[in-house]
């Protein structure tokens, strides 16, 4: 048994279950998979009718079409997370999370054990296309910055096999201490934000270093989170000698589309059906872009059922068992640049964001705007306006997680303007990159 396997089954998450079902949905034919997918769709919209009177405030009928289902978004998620959970289910009998707050709004979320059970078992199985899963990682995400925080994520990396590292820092010092790393480390593969890990690729050529010449164990890099262009992944393979893989997941969901052998970005549709919708949240025909609805198949504790992203992209369906991701637009972030030098992924104000945010709904959504080096700009929404100790609390957390002595102003707004999408993009900067 993997050490995985072995935290879920400690955390009394029913990992064997899930792998059966799994494997059971996959031996599925053509046909009968289609009849499944539509099963499921139903058992899990009637279920949340009966068991969640969150979800039932939403649907005014007892036996709805699908396409009459409403369309929900995070802010329509933004109450106290015990006001959405269905009957039965409480914080301490299922998975509880936040989301990263890549749009701009994050919330807390809860998955029932069988659900995130199935979401490992997922990952594992796309991972395993590539022979990666459990092998030792390089990871670049963040770090909670507190101390509880902080710890909780390194043990789960030593469960996992992987060694994080600082992506709150790109500086050319702490690039340097990366090839170190490597160096003295057998990882097998990358895995993490692409704006980092392009930083690093775009390091490595300046210095005429191929990755795999200094770390010949590595053979792949998973870039998530965030986009990655056909230019992006070209440099990439070349920094680092080996194959780049596109990931797309969204915490509060599942893994959404993961790269096969064959550079096919399949969908995940044994757990979640993914669905393309026009600004009027009708379905739009196969290979036009429009936004990316997802409904989880199995959550019984919260009803994710229709539910935006934020991310506008196309599908196409190539089998009733095969459908994969054409085109995804969103989430691509500036560099900050700071006085010191130093710089630091866009993805630092998701953790700014995360720390400061509160499971109280009052702060809706938080972008920030860099005028110049030393200067940010927080827009922000909210019930009330923010106090002065609330906003002395959010230029603490920016100081810890980029650097002190950077000046901080606060603008109030009742709404936030969004893109021509409908896209919330956290961080925008007006310095020269």
């Amino acid at each position: 048994m993997n050490s995985i396997d072995f935290s879920l089954k400690l955390n009394q998450f029913p990992i064997d279950e899930a792998k059966k079902e799994l494997k059971e949905i996959q031996a599925l034919s053509d046909s009968d998979f289609k009849k499944y997918v539509e099963n499921q769709k139903k058992a899990i919209v009637q279920y949340h009718l009966q068991h969640n009177t969150f979800y039932q405030s939403l649907v005014k009928t007892d036996d709805p079409n699908w396409n009459d289902l409403p369309v929900l978004a995070k802010k329509d998620l933004q109450i106290p997370l015990i006001k959405r959970l269905s009957r039965g289910y409480t914080p301490k009998n299922c998975y509880i999370n936040k989301t990263s707050g890549s749009t701009g709004d994050p919330f807390y979320f809860a998955k029932d054990k069988f659900t995130h059970a199935l979401t490992w078992t997922v990952i594992q199985n796309r991972f395993n296309w590539h022979n990666l899963y459990g092998k030792k990682q390089a990871r670049f995400y963040g770090i909670p910055k507190d101390k509880k925080g902080y710890y909780k994520e390194r043990i789960k990396d030593l469960f996992a096999n992987r060694y994080r590292f600082n992506v709150f820092d790109l500086s050319d010092r702490a690039f340097e201490s990366w090839i170190r790393k490597f160096k003295k480390n057998k990882y097998v593969f990358l895995n993490g934000y692409t704006t980092v890990i392009v930083a690093f690729a775009e390091f490595l050529i300046q210095k005429n270093i191929v990755l795999k010449n200094i770390c010949p164990t590595i053979s792949a890099a998973v870039v998530t989170s965030e986009m990655c262009s056909e230019e992006d992944k070209i440099l990439m393979q070349k920094a680092f000698g080996i194959p780049v893989i596109n990931e797309y997941g969204a915490s509060e969901l599942d893994l959404i589309a993961f790269q096969n052998t064959q550079d096919q970005w399949v969908i995940n549709n044994e757990t979640l059906f993914v669905e393309v919708l026009d600004q009027n949240n009708q379905p739009l025909p196969n290979g036009e872009v429009g936004k990316l609805v997802i409904s989880s198949l199995y959550n019984k504790a919260h009803p994710f059922i229709r539910y935006e992203l934020g991310d506008m992209g196309s599908i196409k369906k190539l089998d009733d068992k095969t459908v994969v991701l054409e085109k995804l637009e969103g989430r691509k972030e500036d560099l900050v640049r700071l006085p010191s030098g130093k710089v630091a992924p866009g993805l630092t104000f998701y953790y700014v964001t995360k720390s400061i945010m509160k499971d109280n709904g009052l702060v809706k959504e938080i972008k920030v705007t860099q005028t110049a080096l030393d200067t940010f700009e927080i827009h922000y929404s909210s019930i009330t306006e923010l106090n002065n100790n609330q906003k002395l609390d959010i230029t603490n957390a920016l100081h810890n997680y980029l650097e002190p002595n950077l000046n901080v102003q606060f603008i109030y707004f009742t709404q936030l303007e969004r893109s021509k999408s409908g896209k919330l993009k956290q961080f925008t900067s007006f310095i020269e990159q």
